[in-house]
Parts: C-alpha cells; sequence; structure tokens
C-alpha cells in the first residue's frame, strides 16, 4: 500500500505513540484488503462501547491511547453505551469518559444520522455498527466498509481509512437480484424479508425489485435484520436508493422471496405472550416518527400496559419527543423511552426473560441469547400485550 511521506512519518512514530498505533492498525488492514492507498474520511462512527462487549481488556486498550494523547481528527460520534447493575454502570460510565477525553461526542445512539452526523451522498466515511454502516452506505450514499471497533478508532485518530472494498465504485454494483414476489407491506414485513435475507445471502450486495417501501424506517429496519442475522453492508432498491440506476452492470443471477419465506421467519419467532415480560420497540434506535407512532397506539389502547414497554432512542429524538409531548403519553400507560442505550449489548438476562418486538435484529439476537422472543408490528404489539 502506498503512503505518502506524512503518512510514512506517522507510521515510524515520528508524530507520537498514538498516531503511530493508530497507523498501524490501518497499513495491517489495507495489507489484508489490498488497499492501494489511504483516503481522507469526513466522518467516524465507533462502535466498541459497552462493558459488556469489550470488557476489563476493552478499557485498558483505550486507556493506552488516551495516555498516549491520542484525539480524533474527525467528527466522530459514538455507539450505544448498555445498561446493567451499579458495578457494571461505573465500568460503563469509564467507557464513555475514555471516549470523551479522545475528541469523542458520546452520542451513544446506533443512528446517528438522526442527528449530528449526518455524511452527504458520495462522502467516505469510516462507521462501526452494522445497521448504521448499511444505512449510510445504501440509504444516503455514502462509502463506508463494516468497520470494527478499533479500525473506526484508528480511522478516527488519523482521519483516513484504507481504499478497499465499498469505498471503490465497482465493488459497490449489485452482485444479484432479489425478486420480491411476497406481500411486503409492514415494518416486520420488511424485518422478516431482510432477517430472511441475510441468513441466505453471503457477502452479496442484493438489487431488490419488486417492494415499495411506505417509509424510510422499513429500509431502516430491514437492512439492520439483513446486517444483523448475515453480513450485508450495502443494499439497492429498485426506483428507492441512490445509486440504483448504476448498480446492475452485467446479467445476474436472480432469487426470489415467496410468502413462505416471510411466513417462515414471523413463525420462528411466535412465542406465546405467557413467556414475554417486556416490549422492546427501537432497535436500530426510533425515529420521531416511529416513537408518535407509539404514542397514538397507546393513546387507542387506552389502558396502561402490564408489562414495561421500552423504546430505545438517541438523545436528540428523546428531546424531541419530550418537548412534544409523547414521552409524557408513553409514561402513562407503562411505557418509557431510554436514551443512550440498548439492551442488545447490556446483561439484561435474569431482569427479563422473553421480549416481544418488532425488529428483526432485536428478534436474532435475543434468541440467540436464550429468551423467549415474539415478533410483531408494533401496533398488534400494542393492541395485544396484557
Amino acid at each position: 500500500m502506498y503512503l505518502t511521506k506524512e503518512e510514512e512519518l506517522i507510521l515510524a512514530g515520528e508524530y507520537g505513540y498514538a498516531l503511530q498505533k493508530a497507523m498501524e492498525i490501518l497499513v495491517a488492514l489495507g495489507d489484508i484488503y489490498g488497499a492501494d492507498r489511504l483516503i481522507p474520511i469526513k466522518s467516524a462512527q465507533v462502535a466498541g462501547v459497552s462493558y459488556k462487549n469489550i470488557g476489563d481488556a476493552g478499557i485498558e486498550f483505550l486507556r493506552d491511547f488516551v495516555d498516549a494523547g491520542a484525539r480524533v481528527s474527525v467528527y466522530t460520534t459514538l455507539n450505544p453505551a448498555g445498561i446493567g447493575d451499579d458495578e457494571f454502570m461505573e465500568k460503563q460510565a469509564e467507557v464513555l469518559n475514555l471516549y470523551r477525553e479522545m475528541g469523542i461526542e458520546a452520542t451513544s445512539t446506533c443512528t446517528p444520522y438522526y442527528g449530528a452526523n449526518l455524511p452527504k451522498f458520495g462522502d467516505h466515511i469510516a462507521w462501526s455498527e452494522s445497521s448504521a454502516v448499511v444505512f449510510a452506505n445504501s440509504i444516503i450514499g455514502a462509502r463506508t466498509n463494516r468497520e470494527g471497533g478499533p479500525s473506526s478508532l484508528a480511522a478516527a485518530i488519523v482521519g483516513k481509512t484504507p481504499n478497499y472494498g465499498l469505498h471503490l465504485e465497482e465493488n459497490r454494483k449489485a452482485t444479484l437480484i432479489v425478486d420480491v414476489q411476497a406481500k411486503v407491506r409492514t415494518f416486520v414485513d420488511y424485518a422478516a424479508l431482510g432477517y430472511h435475507l441475510g441468513r441466505t445471502l453471503g457477502n452479496d450486495v442484493p438489487y431488490f425489485r419488486g417492494i415499495n417501501p411506505e417509509k424510510t424506517e422499513f429500509l431502516k429496519e430491514m437492512g439492520a435484520a439483513m446486517a444483523a442475522s448475515g453480513s450485508i453492508a450495502l443494499y439497492h432498491v429498485e426506483g428507492e436508493t441512490p445509486e440504483y440506476r448504476e448498480a446492475v452492470v452485467d446479467k445476474l443471477e436472480t432469487i426470489t422471496v415467496e410468502d413462505d419465506d416471510i411466513k417462515a421467519v414471523r413463525e420462528q419467532f411466535s412465542d406465546d405472550w405467557t413467556g414475554i415480560d417486556m416490549i422492546l420497540v427501537g432497535c436500530p434506535h426510533a425515529s420521531l416518527p416511529e416513537v408518535k407512532e407509539i404514542a397514538e397506539l397507546l393513546t387507542m389502547r387506552g389502558r396502561p400496559l402490564k408489562i414495561p414497554l421500552f423504546i430505545t432512542a438517541s438523545r436528540a429524538v428523546k428531546a424531541l419527543a419530550d418537548s412534544l409531548g409523547y414521552t409524557e403519553v408513553i409514561e402513562r400507560y407503562n411505557g418509557r423511552i431510554i436514551a443512550d442505550s440498548c439492551f442488545v449489548v447490556s446483561p439484561i438476562k435474569g431482569w427479563y426473560n422473553g421480549i416481544a418486538t418488532n425488529s428483526g435484529k432485536s428478534a436474532f439476537y435475543f434468541r440467540s441469547f436464550g429468551f423467549n422472543v415474539r415478533l410483531d408490528d408494533a401496533e398488534n404489539l400494542v393492541k395485544e400485550a396484557p
């Protein structure tokens, strides 16, 4: 991989230990994936935030960077933190403080695009967190690989990332056609579609025909489910996503999705309400329209839920919900908006045993954690819940 004179000096340690270690990570990645050079990035989104995931070893890794004077050189936001007992939260606070000392905005959300970290079409960025990556690539048309926490942090410090993968135009072309013949109309239909394809496809770039998403949130959920259950980081939707016109350049294999495929996913996550003790909405973090929908559904229900309802959202979305009165309505019916956190990366086994959710991503992870899981649209969850 070609390095400029300045990059060579950084790698040699002439600009300090922190930049040197960050550059070592980027050069190693570039060599592994055959990058020709480093390219500047506009922003970063760093994962590896929950103490549940990184543990004490992760804290030591971050502290080494902080002690060496590491500072990010581009605008950088942070993935959600976890929730736990007092000991866990003390460690979690330490993690967040270490990131803050490096100049990172502790926004703690998997939907940074609902706040200040909104890239433009064509921007090169270095984002981790699978749902954020697939949203940025597919719906915005920015360019990022599916970074890990250390590589996105290294890119944020150096301000550059290796030029390979989805940063290259030729790798953003579709690799197969997905002909959706199933009736896909609701939020959870899109979640089930994404889950099915994530389990079916490899490192493909699918091109969708036959879907007409009513809301951007439907595509957000489809992409998140594909990324969680598989490894999809970019997709195109005919007539919808910004790069679809140039996405198909060759004759491609076509796969078909039938109603039975969607039905099979729904049946996989259809545990009875007797085994469910919480409802979770907002994975990825909910948008303001999603929060508003829940408030309206609870008002129509007209009586409090017997089991708690949690909506995870970014701090920015929660602030808007507070000011518009949605939070007050939701709390009146035994609901709560949780900002800055994610139950998927929280040690809540033992607190709850079964989760009802409208998220294919949540359904995938919580089933793997051994939870009972019920997957359905928010309207049905609120209407049918005890």
